[in-house]
């Protein structure tokens, strides 16, 4: 056993003077009488350790013993991680109410998969056969997934298959198949594996670029500022903006697998609104519950500062786990900001050099790493497997000028900046047109998406003179462009996500009413007057409105656009 002994406590940052040697993000525990308190290496210098206890410090003092375990920060892989809600830890927090209580009490660790529970294993392979890590030599049905039982990630080289167990039930400790390294060591296969957190899953043949549409049926996300399968995005926002309602609303639509949900910091009551509403809510792909397909990190603002880092770690390797399995995978980091914050906690108690808002030097390092682990990828079966990652920023104010925002936006595939002005005006999602980009490909015609932003932006633009000018200073062109800008914006841009219809649209769909709408925006109209134009536009901005709130494929949707089109036609020049 290594034990060291504590010789300074600050905050949840321990010094630990130790005999043997510890590896850098070892777990340690530090003693509290009978507690155990869960503590990481983040730091070694000469004969000291510098740990980051995962819970409240209180009663610790100079000269208790810390137990250093010579494991990395893991988690465990295996049958039974969906539907789960873990904290920061991997601790299933179900499980752990029912043995706390209403309040969780420090140093209380369950095993995150359960070991009493049986899987209906069924063999892929046979003896003899030539495996390589990753690869799979069985399978457990999972709900609405075969759960693939992999050759354990840290091995390496070409393994050959000595036994592997017929079809049956077994635990998540019980031993499936025997593989053999070119050394003759035999390597027990489990239903289950750990894996540390902040290491990468790399068994896969080769990383690929991430070039098709993810669709999430966002028509503002999928057109305008599209997210690719196995990319990254952020969404940066003021407090209140809408950044989790989108999420929210990208997990029930988005056209993935698995989705892993990381509350990272997060006001406990939008976390506890999440684990409300997310059972009831029905998965539209399958017709049964979203948690199906769903796990939850929860480490909410009220929990240890240090298991902030954890959790984001946490939930992109379960991400990488399933994209293992060849499935696609969404994870949603809320937030970034509040991840790096824990940083900038743990780098002050280090007293390391601040970088710039006392952020640590290494910020973009550590967040462009996160996001690294995103990504499409070939399996060794030629299969393809993603993880997407979205990650929400709340710079103070609004602020996009702020670190964690720039740092992000420098690795990012994608920027969805949430506008504090657009959700005061009630106009969901809040992404703002003007700001916001991608560097993916959008679902819809390349040119008409390149017209359809120059009447935002000269649109905009013609808005902006009006308030210093007034209407009567504005040439009706430049009124007739500021009123097919706000059209545009009115009934695409915008989504009622309380209409059954209108708060999801497939990518056909989508094609199609924006084909509509960029046929409209070329057409030269002819009016009398501005206000007979601003007539014309409030009515079709209804109409059109309505229009979006029909069954794509019913009559009564043709019946509207064939109306439509009679309106359009009516003030349509020809000259």
């Amino acid at each position: 056993m290594n034990l060291g002994k504590i010789v300074g406590v600050n905050g949840n940052l321990l010094t630990v003077e130790f005999e043997k040697p510890v590896i850098q993000n070892e777990v340690g525990f530090a003693r509290l009488g009978d507690i155990h308190l869960k503590a990481e290496v983040i730091r070694i210098r000469g004969r000291h350790a510098e740990l980051q206890v995962f819970e409240d410090t209180t009663g610790l003092k100079v000269g208790d013993q810390v137990e250093f375990t010579g494991s990395l920060l893991s988690v465990e892989l295996g049958p039974g991680l969906l539907t789960q809600v873990f904290d920061g830890l991997q601790n299933p927090l179900p499980a752990l109410a029912e043995e706390c209580g209403f309040f969780l009490q420090r140093g209380k660790y369950i095993k995150p998969l359960p070991r009493d529970v049986k899987w209906a294993f069924t063999p892929l392979v046979k003896a003899g056969a030539t495996v390589l890590a990753g690869d799979a030599v069985g399978q457990v049905p999972e709900g609405i997934f075969a759960h693939k039982i992999m050759v354990p990630f840290r091995l390496s080289g070409r393994l050959t298959v000595k036994f592997v167990a017929g079809a049956g039930e077994f635990t998540v400790e019980d031993t499936v198949a025997v593989v053999v390294d070119d050394k003759d060591r035999e390597h027990e296969v489990k239903l289950m594996q750990v894996w540390p957190v902040k290491m990468p899953i790399k068994c896969y043949a080769e990383r690929l670029r991430p070039t098709e549409p993810l669709a999430t049926s966002q028509r503002i996300v999928d057109t305008f500022f599209p997210v690719a399968r196995g990319g990254t995005y952020c969404i940066p926002g003021p407090f209140g903006a809408g950044k989790t309602v989108l999420q929210q609303i990208t997990s029930r639509h988005a056209d993935v697998d698995v989705v892993i949900i990381a509350a990272c910091g997060e006001r406990a009551g939008e976390v506890v609104e999440t684990l409300r509403e997310f059972p009831e809510l029905t998965d539209p792909k399958t017709g049964k519950s979203l948690m199906e397909r769903t796990v939850i990190i929860c480490n909410t603002s009220s929990m240890p500062v240090a298991a902030r880092e954890a959790s984001v770690y946490t939930g992109v390797t379960l991400a990488e786990y399933y994209r293992q399995m060849g499935l696609d995978v969404l994870l949603l980091a809320d937030s970034t900001s509040r991840w790096a914050q824990a940083l900038r906690e743990m780098s002050g108690r280090l007293e390391e050099i601040p970088g710039e808002e006392a952020f640590p030097a290494y910020l973009e390092s550590v967040i462009a790493a996160f996001y690294e682990r995103g990504g499409v990828v070939r399996l060794h079966n030629d299969e393809t497997g993603s993880v997407t990652i979205g990650g929400t920023v709340s710079p103070a104010g609004g602020n996009f000028e702020e670190p964690v925002t720039q740092a992000t936006l420098k690795v990012v595939g994608a920027f969805h900046g949430l506008s504090r002005a657009r959700s005061d005006a009630r106009r969901y999602p809040a992404i703002d047109p003007l700001e916001s980009w991608s560097k993916y490909t959008s679902v819809v015609d390349v040119d008409e998406l390149v017209q359809a932003r120059h009447f935002l932006r000269e649109g905009s633009e013609v808005g902006q003179m009006m308030k210093v000018v007034g209407e009567e200073g504005t040439s009706i062109d430049d009124f007739m462009v500021y009123l097919k800008g706000e059209y545009l914006d009115a009934v695409y841009l915008q989504q009622n996500a309380f209409n059954d219809v209108d708060a999801a649209t497939p990518v056909d769909r989508q094609k199609h009413v924006f084909g509509f709408i960029a046929r409209f925006l070329k057409t030269t109209l002819k009016f009398e007057d501005k206000d007979t134009a601003r007539s014309f536009f409030h009515k079709l901005t209804q109409a059109t409105r309505d229009w979006n709130q029909l069954a794509f494929d019913s009559d009564e949707f043709k019946k509207q656009q064939e109306q439509l089109d009679h309106q359009i036609a009516e003030v349509t020049s020809y000259d």
